[in-house]
C-alpha cells in the first residue's frame, strides 16, 4: 500500500503495518468524535511516526498514486472532524 503524508512524501507500507495503522486510525476517530484534542494529537503523531519508521520511503523521482493520504501533524481538531469519521482513513 502506498501512503502519502501530506507535505512530507510517500511511503510503501507492508500489510502488517497497515493493520497497526488501522488500529491507530480507529482510536483517532473515537478521540475526534469525543473532542479529545490532546489525545487526538498524540495519536496522529504516533500514526505519522509509525509510517516513517516502518514504511519504506519512496523517492521524489518516483511518481505513484497514493492509496491513503494522511493529513499533516498540525491538523486541527476541527479539520480532523471532516477526515476522521466513520471508519477513518484506513478501511476496516
Amino acid at each position: 500500500m502506498i501512503i502519502r503524508i501530506m507535505g512530507e512524501g510517500q511511503y510503501r507500507a507492508p500489510e502488517a503495518l497497515c493493520e497497526e495503522l488501522n488500529e491507530i486510525d480507529n482510536r483517532i476517530v473515537a478521540l475526534v468524535t469525543e473532542g479529545k484534542n490532546e489525545e487526538f494529537r498524540t495519536e496522529l503523531a504516533k500514526l505519522i511516526s509509525r509510517i516513517k519508521e516502518k514504511g519504506e520511503a519512496i523517492g521524489t523521482e518516483e511518481i505513484m498514486e497514493s492509496d491513503i493520504i494522511v493529513p499533516p501533524e498540525d491538523l486541527s481538531l476541527e479539520e480532523a472532524r471532516d477526515i476522521f469519521k466513520g471508519s477513518g482513513i484506513f478501511e476496516d
